[in-house]
């Protein structure tokens, strides 16, 4: 069994700042279309090569799971939000790679330091409370050398998309489950103490009248 230290968030009490029963209908609704329109494609990419014990953080209802590679021996998928995470353990339970999904976030993650050989970040670093805390703890729990795996959505570098996402992003935080479209990603990572290695950046739409938006995939080394 995999060691666990909760570090006081164990209980469903602390996780219910980040309840948003509303928004996880609506992610329920919109994630297989998203997955139809290329967001498989890119789970394949930021995935492919990855091996040993991963831990995935904000693993939703568990889209990723059917993307990971055999040569993973273990998924410890950390969730917070309760009808994501229901969801999530169905979606385990079909998974050919072993899953086990716990209730936990990204500020305090519920395991040992060093205990992983990589973490995957899969659109979820927009809508944790710190970004900057959320990636000491990804690095905490890696081992030195240990792998991030990257697929978000940020800032845009085309200065007036930024501006208007900057302007709207309150508000559509409130509705998003927290999500922020302004975030600089890439440069929070290198910031953590990451070197990444590998960066694409493109513009995706993952759903029907969503205007194309800035993406970025990728590793990066512990």
């Amino acid at each position: 069994m995999l060691p666990v230290r909760l570090m006081g968030v164990s209980s469903m009490a602390d996780l219910s700042a980040f309840q948003h029963p509303r928004f996880a209908r609506m992610y329920e609704r919109i994630s297989g279309e998203s997955e139809r329109r290329g967001t498989a494609e890119h789970r394949d990419r930021m995935l492919a090569g990855l091996s040993g014990r991963v831990i995935e953080v904000g693993a939703g209802n568990g889209m990723n799971f059917g993307h990971y590679p055999d040569t993973v021996t273990e998924v410890v998928a950390v969730e917070p939000e309760d009808r994501l995470r229901a969801l999530a353990e169905r979606a385990a339970a079909r998974s050919a790679v072993p899953v086990r999904v716990l209730a936990g976030h990204a500020d305090a993650l519920p395991a040992e330091g060093g205990e992983f050989d990589a973490a995957v970040a899969s659109l979820v670093l927009c809508s944790v409370p710190d970004v900057a805390r959320a990636l000491a703890e990804i690095r905490r729990v890696l081992r030195t050398g240990g792998e991030l795996r990257f697929y978000e959505h940020v800032r845009s570098d085309r200065r007036w998309v930024g501006f208007l996402q900057d302007a709207i992003t309150p508000l559509w935080s409130l509705g998003g489950g927290g999500c922020r479209l302004n975030r600089d990603t890439a440069a929070a990572i290198r910031a953590a103490g990451f070197d990444i290695v590998r960066l694409e950046r493109f513009s995706y739409a993952p759903i029907q009248y969503i205007p194309r938006h800035a993406h970025i995939l990728g590793r990066a080394r512990a």
